[in-house]
C-alpha cells in the first residue's frame, strides 16, 4: 500500500518553498544515460510523485510534453501555482494507477518519492505505460548531507547532523529504502537493462533560512510536529541559532552550500 505523507496544505506550501530541484550532477547523470539509450523521440515524460514540481520543470527542457502526477491534491495545487513551462501539466492520481495508455510514455521518472509508493504495483504500472525502448529514472537524495561555509564547515555540519539524527527517530519505516540506497527499488525494476548509481554528489546553493525550511519540509519533522509541536519548533529555532553562532553572522539569509549525495536507479525497457 502507498503511504501518504504530504497531504496538508501548510506542509505542501513549505515543501514548494524549500525543496530543491535536481542538482546539476544528478541532471547530467540522467541526461547522459537518456542520450545513450535514446531509442524513442523525446515526446512524453511523466514525473510520478512530483510534489510541487521541482523535478517536473527540469524534464520540461528535454521533452515535448511533461506530466507531473501526485496523490496529494495540496501538492498539485502548489505545483500549478508555481511558474512552469507551457509544456508542463499536472494531475492528481496514485503512482500505482497512472492514467496513461499502454506503451505511451517515453520516460517515467520519480524524484525523492518512490520510497512512498507500493513498489510492486508501481513497477507493474511502469512496465505497462513505458514504451519499448523507453526509460525509467528513479532517484532520491540521501541523508548523507553536509554544509559548507568558510572555515567552519565541519562544525556547521555537526550542528546540522545532530538535528537530522534527532528527526530520524521520527522517520517512517519507508525511509529504510532511502537508507539502503534504493537497493530494493532497483531489484524490483522489471527491466533487465538497468543500473544503480550511488555516488552522485551535488552542491546546492542555499541560505541558513533555506536549510531550516528544508528541515521543516521533511516527513520526520512533520511527524515530530504532530507528536510534540513545541519541541519540534524549538528544535528548528535552536538549530538556526547554533548555525548563525557557528558562522558568526546574524542574517538568516546568509548563503551556505548544502552538499548532498544522490542515488539514481536507471532502466531501459
Amino acid at each position: 500500500m502507498a503511504t501518504q505523507m504530504f497531504e496538508g496544505r501548510g506542509h505542501a506550501a513549505v515543501y514548494q518553498k524549500y525543496r530543491f530541484a535536481p542538482g546539476k550532477e544528478l541532471q547530467q547523470t540522467i541526461l547522459t544515460y537518456l542520450q545513450g539509450k535514446r531509442a524513442n523521440p523525446a515526446e512524453l515524460a511523466v514525473d510520478v510523485g512530483c510534489g510541487s514540481g521541482q523535478g517536473t520543470c527540469f524534464l520540461a527542457e528535454h521533452f515535448k510534453k511533461v506530466v507531473g502526477t501526485d496523490i496529494s491534491e495540496a501538492q498539485i495545487q502548489e505545483a500549478r501555482k508555481a511558474p512552469s513551462p507551457p509544456n508542463v501539466s499536472y494531475l492528481v492520481c496514485p503512482a500505482e494507477e497512472l492514467p496513461f495508455e499502454d506503451a505511451s510514455v517515453d520516460l517515467l521518472a520519480s524524484f525523492t518519492a518512490a520510497h512512498w509508493f507500493d513498489i510492486a504495483k508501481f513497477m507493474r504500472e511502469a512496465n505497462r505505460v513505458v514504451k519499448p525502448g523507453g526509460c525509467v529514472v528513479i532517484s532520491t537524495y540521501t541523508v548523507d548531507m553536509s554544509l559548507r561555509y568558510g572555515n567552519c564547515s565541519e562544525k556547521l555540519t555537526k550542528v546540522f547532523r545532530e538535528s537530522w539524527d534527532l528527526l530520524l527517530k521520527y522517520s517512517h519505516d519507508r525511509i529504510k529504502l532511502v537508507l539502503e540506497d534504493y537497493k530494493e527499488i532497483f531489484e524490483a525494476l522489471p527491466f533487465p537493462d538497468k543500473k544503480r548509481i550511488t555516488d552522485i554528489f551535488d552542491k546546492i546553493p542555499m541560505t541558513v533560512a533555506g536549510v531550516i525550511g528544508y528541515l521543516e519540509s521533511v516527513s520526520p519533522y512533520q511527524a515530530f510536529m504532530k507528536n510534540d509541536p513545541e519541541a519540534a519548533k524549538s528544535l528548528l529555532q535552536e538549530t538556526e541559532k547554533r548555525m548563525l553562532e557557528t558562522m558568526r553572522v546574524s542574517s538568516r539569509e546568509t548563503p551556505v552550500e548544502l552538499w548532498v549525495r544522490h542515488v539514481c536507479v536507471l532502466g531501459c525497457k
